[in-house]
């Protein structure tokens, strides 16, 4: 039964997310209120970058450097929220809260990321080894037949699953973000109701009067220039808008860069309120 709940789900997800079912993505606009938030950055860090905004409701599509919106690069760690919701709903964890990975005792690159973890802790953390044992309990075919459907950037998974979303050959743009995480806000992606509403919940990062903030940051290490993301949505009373911002990373001063620029985006918007949190994911 449980199998069979999951296949039902899949097979309408497939017809769902075909090319003649999904919706077009409606055409990029500048917001002139975001020049004054991005115009100083690449003077100051030498460093290009987008920011994009998808209004649900609207279906509007909006923000800064439209051309660089839609270039796709490798997703990094936002690939952890694609990751916790098709382990969930393939059944490689149970639940949020079950303890799927055991630390080898061997020193990590972080030391937040030595001890055993369940996805709450892992996605907080940002544990690349976690979110790589998760994905190697999925499987490459399971895997490459999810993020398909998903219609998640390009859809390549290569042939390394503990690997394809950090180093290649997976890629998104900014603008493929906001429109993945628009399904799964809304419940729309071919996955269990709950499997969505467990992925949503550990991508809650803080809120304040009349609105949610959800989202996951991400570093692609490459050369010549890393780039950073930050990636997530905010409820707002019934509205919801999900965002997408990625900026090269010259220098790793600059990834706080990536929470303060795009929070900078969305209180200009008037989306939310108040200050930045300290990073710790």
């Amino acid at each position: 039964m449980f199998f069979a709940r999951r296949l039902m789900f899949l097979v309408l997800g497939l017809f769902l997310l075909s090319p003649s079912a999904m919706a077009q993505s409606p055409a990029f606009e500048s917001a002139p209120a975001l020049d004054g938030v991005f115009a100083g950055v690449s003077v100051k860090t030498h460093a290009e970058v987008t920011f994009a905004l998808y209004d649900v409701a609207e279906n509007r599509l909006l923000g800064y450097a439209g051309q660089r919106a839609a270039r796709r690069f490798t997703p990094a760690s936002t690939f952890k929220i694609p990751n916790s919701l098709i382990g969930l709903s393939t059944g490689a964890v149970s639940d949020t809260d079950a303890v799927f990975y055991k630390h080898d005792g061997k020193p990590k690159y972080l030391k937040s990321w030595e001890k055993d973890m369940n996805l709450r802790e892992a996605i907080k953390v940002s544990c690349v080894p976690a979110y790589q044992t998760l994905a190697r309990r999925i499987g490459l075919a399971e895997m490459r037949r999810m993020v398909r459907a998903f219609a998640y950037g390009n859809a390549e998974t290569g042939e390394r699953v503990d690997q394809f979303w950090l180093e290649g050959p997976l890629a998104i743009s900014a603008v493929e973000q906001t429109l993945f995480l628009a399904r799964l806000a809304q419940g729309q992606l071919p996955c269990p109701p709950d499997a969505q509403t467990a992925t949503r919940d550990i991508c809650r990062l803080e809120s304040g009067d009349g609105w949610t903030l959800y989202g996951k940051t991400g570093l692609a290490t490459q050369k010549p220039v890393s780039i950073g993301w930050f990636v997530g949505w905010v409820e707002r009373g019934d509205r919801t808008y999900t965002f997408a911002l990625n900026m090269d990373i010259t220098d790793n001063s600059a990834l706080p860069l990536r929470i303060e620029l795009a929070k900078t985006a969305l209180r200009t918007l008037q989306l939310i309120d108040g200050n930045s949190p300290k990073e710790t994911f």
